[in-house]
């Protein structure tokens, strides 16, 4: 459980971004350490940019979705998690895959339950 301050690790890794490092791994870490620490947003965010630099880093598309419905942007989190689900099968990443699968029913479930997310049409 975190304080409610950014941990020592995102620190050193905010530290390593602003130096000039720059890649998916970076994100990847900077994202999963934004969780931790309650800011989906800026996980997101970071996570955006690992799959941007890295379009076939699967664990970076399963995190990304997961910030995106933490930071309740649920259609975006449904989107990255099918791109996600597709990479993972180009890469025959089963595992990933199957987790990916579960995640995107989760949300289709809630999203079909929620009267506010009716389309018109």
């Amino acid at each position: 459980m975190t304080t409610g301050s950014a941990s020592a690790a995102r620190a050193n890794f905010e530290r390593m971004l602003a130096s000039g490092k720059d890649n998916a791994l970076l994100r990847f870490a900077l994202g999963n350490e934004c969780l931790k620490d309650g800011d989906a947003a800026l996980a997101a965010s970071h996570l955006e940019r690992a799959v941007a630099l890295e379009p076939a880093y699967t664990a970076a598309w399963k995190l990304y979705g997961k910030a995106l419905a933490q930071a309740g942007r649920n259609d975006e989190a449904l989107t990255a998690y099918r791109q996600g689900i597709a990479v993972a099968q180009r890469k025959g990443d089963k595992q990933a895959e199957k987790e990916m699968v579960v995640f995107a029913r989760r949300l289709e479930r809630t999203r079909s339950a929620s009267p506010n997310t009716q389309r018109d049409g």
